[in-house]
């Protein structure tokens, strides 16, 4: 009985690390490329391939993108991030937008989010624009484990029969 209770902790406790790893394997900066989907706007913005920052707390999750209001939202299962806007500025003058992203990181750093504009001027609802937002983790996160050293120790190898 003692047994099962320790592994049903050590369970639970692995459960927990596993939880917050996930929503930490999401946080860093992604080299990014923006495909415009779709817009009824006479203007449309271009982004041009940049960099996208996601930061995390909890299950909290902050998307920056240049030029774009700060969006905010949660990390889900397996990567999921949602986060939306408030109205913010534009790069085009008095126009004002709430942006969203909806999508996944994976845990080997590849994004694909789905990213919306809803645009408006003096409270008028003006047009819309989506992309697609596909790249991969920039930081130097990824690097190869540490090589280890062959022993030079000439006893080892007996040690080892």
């Amino acid at each position: 009985m003692r047994t099962t209770s320790l592994a049903a902790i050590v369970g639970l406790a692995l459960f927990g690390s596993v939880a917050t790893a996930s929503a930490d394997d999401v946080t860093g900066t992604y080299d990014v490329k923006y495909e415009e989907v779709s817009t009824n706007c006479p203007s449309p913005l271009k982004y041009g391939n940049g960099k996208l920052e996601v930061k995390t707390k909890g299950t909290t999750v902050t998307v920056d993108i240049d030029r774009t209001p700060l969006m905010q939202g949660s990390v889900g299962k397996g990567g999921k991030v949602s986060a939306k806007s408030k109205s913010g500025g534009t790069a085009l003058d008095g126009m004002s937008g709430v942006f969203s992203v909806a999508g996944k990181i994976t845990p080997e750093g590849m994004l694909s989010f789905v990213m919306v504009g809803e645009y408006t001027a003096g409270g008028k609802a003006l047009c819309s624009q989506s992309w697609n937002v596909v790249g991969s983790k920039a930081d130097d996160a990824k690097q190869a484990p540490p090589k280890t050293k062959k022993s030079t120790d000439p006893f080892l190898p007996q040690l080892l029969r």
